[in-house]
Formats: C-alpha cells, sequence, structure tokens
C-alpha cells in the first residue's frame, strides 16, 4: 500500500468521514482541503432511489449554472444555411454539415460538446458510433438539437453542465472550480439539484435522493445532511 503523503495526511485530517454536514459547512471545508498547486474542480455526486434498467427511471437532463463551470467548452454545430453565421456568431468552435462529418470520420475530435439542427440529423446520426461512446450524440431532450443553434452553443459557453444517471443508480457532475467563492459554488451546487429534481422520473419509488457529497478534485468526499438542503 502507498504511503500517504503529508499534504493528504493534512487534507484527511479536515475532514470527518463519520459526520454528515450542511452543504455551506461542507463547501467551507472542501475549499480548505483544495491546497495543491492547479485550480481543482467541485464535483457532486448523488445516490438516487432509481433503477437505471427501467426505461421509466432514467433521469437525464441539462442545468445551466448561474456561475458557470469555470471551463471553458469546444462546441462543434452541424447546421446549413443562416444558421452555420448564427452558430459562428454565438462562439461555436467548427461548424459545418457533410464536411465535419468527413473529418470526425477521420479522426478529428477537438470539441467536447455537438449541436446540430434537425435537418442535420441524419448526417449526426452516421456518427453515432464515434460520437456515442464519448457522449456526444446531440440529443434534443437536452437542448442540443434545436433550430435555435445561437442559443444552444451560448448556454454551452456560459457553464450547462449535462447530467445522466448511471447503472448504479450514481448521478455527478462538476459544478465548480475551488477557487470559486463558496456563495457561488453553493449556487451553482443548488441549482444542479434543482435541475435533478426536476428530472425526477415517473418510475421513481420511495426516498428519490438517497445520498450525496462534494469533493474537489484531489480532496476526500464530504457527505451532505440532506435535511439541511432545505434550510
Amino acid at each position: 500500500m502507498a504511503k500517504m503523503t503529508k499534504r493528504r495526511q493534512d487534507v484527511m485530517s479536515k475532514v470527518d468521514r463519520t459526520k454528515l454536514y450542511t452543504l455551506t459547512d461542507a463547501v467551507a471545508t472542501l475549499k480548505e482541503c483544495a491546497t495543491t498547486k492547479f485550480d481543482e474542480a467541485v464535483d457532486v455526486a448523488l445516490n438516487l432511489g432509481v433503477d437505471p434498467r427501467h426505461a421509466d427511471q432514467l433521469v437525464r437532463g441539462a442545468v445551466a449554472l448561474p456561475h458557470g463551470t469555470g471551463r471553458t467548452l469546444r462546441v462543434a454545430v452541424f447546421a446549413k444555411g443562416d444558421a452555420v453565421d448564427a452558430a459562428k456568431k454565438a462562439g461555436a468552435d467548427v461548424v459545418g454539415a457533410e464536411d465535419l462529418a468527413d473529418k470526425i470520420n477521420k479522426g478529428f475530435l477537438e470539441f467536447d460538446r455537438v449541436v446540430a439542427t434537425p435537418e442535420c440529423m441524419p448526417i449526426v446520426g452516421q456518427l453515432g458510433k464515434v460520437l456515442g461512446p464519448k457522449g456526444m450524440m446531440p440529443n434534443p431532450k437536452l437542448g442540443s438539437v434545436t433550430k435555435d443553434v445561437a442559443q444552444a452553443v451560448k448556454a454551452i459557453k456560459a457553464g450547462q453542465v449535462e447530467f445522466r444517471v448511471e447503472k448504479n443508480g450514481i448521478v455527478h457532475a462538476m459544478v465548480g472550480r475551488s477557487s470559486f467563492d463558496a456563495t457561488k459554488v453553493e449556487a451553482n451546487i443548488r441549482a444542479f439539484l434543482d435541475a435533478i429534481q426536476a428530472a425526477k422520473p415517473t418510475g421513481a419509488k420511495g426516498q428519490y435522493i438517497r445520498g450525496m457529497a462534494i469533493s474537489s478534485t484531489m480532496g476526500p468526499g464530504i457527505k451532505i445532511d440532506l435535511s439541511s438542503l432545505s434550510a
């Protein structure tokens, strides 16, 4: 077993793993634990009372965080006609149709999210084996298949976060950076929680959110007292 470094020992000593923290206290503790030289990401993980194997218990969606994520995403847009200029003006990093599909088939993947107009979805559909495994296929439920590509690009650039429950009932997302002011981190987390609540599936029974923890990239998980979230 690898020996724990002094920094790791110091960080671990700041967190009581048996304690449930209020969200405000948890964010403050997280910031104390983020002691690396780089700006650590802030992640949220939720344990949901759903079984994603059933279609009526899937949890998926997108949320625009009020203070962004601190990360700049590269956006590829499949569009034609006037939508091309609209996407470029909104800040899209690459725009095209058949030509863009050809580039992707040849290995071009210098983007993080994909947006498409409905008319271009037949083109995008042929890239399923490339984009699908990377979780980048556009989806109308997430707002990434739309006629208003400009708005979609702006939302992504402003800090929109996509989420999808995993097979074990866990859903997680990056909701900011450790350098963010504590109030901004908390506001982003609450916005994410609101989106999860809004995405509650009809098939969910019993307690929906069963557990929650936050952490920085190199920090320990900090468990949240769910009863404190309504305060």
